[in-house]
């Protein structure tokens, strides 16, 4: 049931759980977690989450780097990194994986003759796709795991049957990746993210001064479905544009957070629709403390990552006239406004830094998995899906 359904009949809601097909492997603390989410009625598990609620364990989906605590053999191992080619072909500086993430045993390397001896060489899709880097030539070393990564949704990602049976491991922002870091996360306050940023406490509930609301867009096109959509909405809201379609931004590493504080909601809308694909467009807003209208995949989807009232979906509402006048009734309302907000002083946010983060992310995982050396065989069939 949408926003609109249950601003109309003041119904109730609850969070969406994760896909059960790989519970079989989590620990007992997040078993019992997804059990109440689904209003499970056993008594042992009520009881066993109650504990963990109150523990602040009970996370939203977490990458398993922050929620599991590593092994013993795990600390003294040492593995060797490889970047084969840095992303969009922009080098960046090597970072110290200990001093950054607290990341022991990761030595990085982009020296292509580490390739003998390194443990693994992670690989970003879109330069092999396009021809620009080949992949290594030479004889792949015993127990070496190469790793595809990929930050673009299945629509801006092409080539990828090119890739079958290549890779031994795969890196994205989907939940079902080998190695999972997605755009941004929530972690509750008082869990130990290195990083992370606690939210704002404040509720800024009124107009006061603000915006009403804003978007910012640097790629735009007709075919996609957020133009298509902000055409109808505009016909009912005030919408400031920014970006290659709008006004200029304020220059600045932090100047789209800066500019979207002014504002009470902001369009979060990606430029394709697909699983788990939510990008920094969310977590700005949230940074900002606006409101995120969301145009992406499913309200369901979104739920795993984010309270269902710190969001408001684009499909919770039959027209965009509906979206409207419910964003127009926000403005005027500051108690119905506070529901959108009032979640925020119980979690931190982290926002992974692009691309060393991702570097030492995908060094710890490999130091986990020493001695694995799994095919992914459907890589295309799996990321289309």
């Amino acid at each position: 049931m949408g926003l609109w359904a249950r601003w109309r009949t003041r119904g109730r809601s609850f969070i969406a759980t994760p896909r059960a097909a790989s519970r079989s492997g989590w620990p007992l603390w997040r078993k019992c977690c997804v059990c109440v989410l689904e209003r499970t009625r056993s008594p042992a598990c009520l009881l066993a989450v109650g504990v963990v609620f109150l523990l602040g364990v009970c996370v939203h989906f977490l990458p398993e780097q922050i929620a599991a605590q590593p092994s013993p053999t795990e600390e003294v191992s040492e593995v060797t990194l490889l970047i084969w080619n840095h992303p969009f072909g922009e080098y960046r500086q090597l970072p110290d994986c200990l001093e950054l993430f607290h990341i022991k045993g990761c030595t990085l390397t982009d020296d292509a003759r580490a390739y003998p001896h390194a443990d693994a060489v992670l690989v970003h899709h879109r330069e092999v796709a396009t021809g620009e880097t080949d992949l290594p030539a030479a004889p792949r070393p015993p127990q070496q795991k190469w790793i595809w990564m990929n930050y673009e949704s299945p629509t801006h990602t092409y080539g990828l049957w090119q890739l079958e049976g290549v890779f031994n491991l795969t890196m994205s922002y989907r939940t079902d990746s080998d190695i999972f870091l997605p755009y941004g996360y929530l972690a509750p306050r008082g869990l130990q993210v290195p990083n992370a940023q606690p939210l704002s406490r404040s509720l800024r509930t009124t107009r006061s001064g603000r915006g009403l609301v804003s978007w910012v867009i640097s790629n735009w096109s007709e075919t996609h479905a957020r133009v298509a959509f902000y055409y109808k909405l505009r016909r009912y809201i005030p919408i400031d544009v920014f970006g290659s379609a709008g006004r200029p931004l304020p220059k600045g590493s932090n100047s789209v957070v800066q500019l979207l504080r002014g504002y009470m909601f902001y369009l979060a809308m990606e430029n394709s629709q697909h699983t788990d694909y939510i990008t920094e467009k969310l977590w700005n807003a949230v940074a900002a403390g606006t409101v995120p209208v969301v145009l992406g995949p499913s309200r369901k989807n979104y739920e795993r990552f984010l309270p269902p009232h710190a969001f408001i979906h684009v499909e919770d509402f039959p027209t965009a006239r509906h979206l409207a006048r419910y964003l127009l009734m926000l403005s005027r309302n500051p108690l119905q406004m506070k529901r959108h907000l009032s979640w925020r002083g119980d979690y931190s946010l982290h926002q992974p830094t692009f691309w060393e983060e991702h570097y030492c992310t995908a060094c710890r995982a490999v130091r986990k998995r020493r001695g694995r050396t799994d095919e992914v065989a459907d890589l295309t069939e799996w990321f289309l899906s």
